[in-house]
């Protein structure tokens, strides 16, 4: 088999491959990506709260000495 039959070769399982892929629907492509986003901001205000109470408490107790 030469480079040219090995990539058309290549191209066919790829369509092959293709044809058995489901793909999500609309509906649950929008649910899914609110989800993430909802999940990421919350996970970013708990991060910056967490990162606020520690730098209260580096400047309280630990710039003082």
């Amino acid at each position: 088999m030469n480079i040219i039959e090995k990539q058309i070769n290549f191209l066919k399982e790829v369509k092959t491959e293709l044809a058995k892929v489901t793909f999500l629907s609309k509906e649950d492509l929008v649910k899914n990506t609110v989800s993430v986003i909802l999940v990421s901001l919350a996970f970013s205000v708990f991060l910056g709260g967490v990162d606020y109470v520690f730098m209260y408490l580096i400047k309280t107790f630990l710039l003082k000495i």
